[in-house]
């Protein structure tokens, strides 16, 4: 199974790497770690060690110490180590850096997927039309793409899954990409920009399952979310919806919400679609497809919880 938490037991390490790009992005962190660390300890130790070797001992603070010149071997190991350190640093870095950005071979299958940030989701939109909210699937040891944006009414984000590779922005009106190819297993990530109130909840997670079984619930899902049969509205309430409102629609920082408050459709698809007060629009660019599925889930659902006292 891939990497399923953010940070290493430590809470320092990186997460396991599943992505060749990873990989590299893993590699180079270890090798500047490495780096680093020797220089720190090449200062802190002879700090240190002068420190309680050179002290005063009661000598008057007026009486300067020794004068020393003519150091130049040591002042030129001084110079020449930190500039043969950086040109290690910076060689292995660009030896890395070709690698970190994944491009299909000839032959190989490549899968492009549009992921949205928005507060506080993400939406995923495949190539035949199926929208996931917050949770991608993608089929495994195959180039998957992912052109990231956000729309030009929300603010900036930044995609984040570390297993698979590092930041992203999704700036709005704008695009970057970044590719993966990952072994089955679910990977989890977050937005690692602060974006607003709910920034702590908006959760990334990819899984990826075999190649076969991809492609046939790829083809259902979008059949199912053009005939109103999918799960894509209790994905849109969950995703777009809880982060504010809370789980069972009790309010957490949005009001509360009702059987009687999401019962006119065309209500909630204005405000979902165009925001109120300090609620941004959540679903600006919603096709009808998507209002439809939220409307009729919340409809199904608080219903239920009216009936059973919820």
């Amino acid at each position: 199974m891939g990497s399923t938490i953010l940070l290493a037991a430590s809470g320092l390490t990186p997460v396991t790497a599943d992505s060749p790009n990873a990989e590299r992005i893993e590699d180079l962190y270890w090798v500047l770690c490495a780096i680093a660390g020797l220089v720190l300890l090449s200062v802190a130790v002879p700090l240190v060690l002068f420190v309680f070797r050179y002290r005063s001992r009661g000598r008057d603070r007026t009486i300067e110490g020794p004068q020393i010149h003519g150091a130049t071997r040591l002042e030129l190991a001084w110079t020449l180590v930190p500039i043969g350190l950086l040109v290690i640093a910076l060689a292995f870095t660009f030896y890395k850096l070709p690698g970190i950005t994944l491009e299909a071979q000839a032959g190989e299958r490549e899968l492009e997927i549009r992921v949205e940030g928005r507060q506080f989701y993400w939406q995923y939109e495949y190539p035949n039309g199926a929208i996931a909210i917050d949770k991608l699937r993608a089929p495994a040891n195959t180039l998957v793409k992912l052109v990231i944006t956000a729309p030009d009414s929300d603010v900036q984000h930044s995609y984040w899954v570390p297993g698979l590779g590092g930041k992203f922005d999704a700036i709005p009106g704008e695009t970057n990409d970044t590719s993966f190819k990952a072994k089955v297993g679910v990977y989890k990530g977050q937005c690692a920009e602060f974006c607003g109130t709910q920034h702590a909840a908006m959760l990334a997670e990819i899984e990826v399952i075999p190649v076969d079984e991809f492609d046939s619930w790829l083809e259902q899902e979008a059949e199912a979310q053009e005939a109103g049969d999918s799960d894509l509205g209790e994905e849109e309430f969950l995703g777009a919806c809880t982060k504010c409102h809370g789980p069972q629609g009790e309010g957490l920082v949005g009001p509360g919400l009702s059987s009687a408050s999401v019962s006119d459709a065309e209500n909630v698809a204005q405000i979902v679609r165009n925001g109120r007060g300090r609620m941004p629009a959540v679903g600006e660019e919603w096709d009808d497809r998507q209002m439809d599925a939220l409307t009729s889930y919340l409809r199904k659902r608080f219903a239920e919880e009216g009936q059973s006292g919820g």
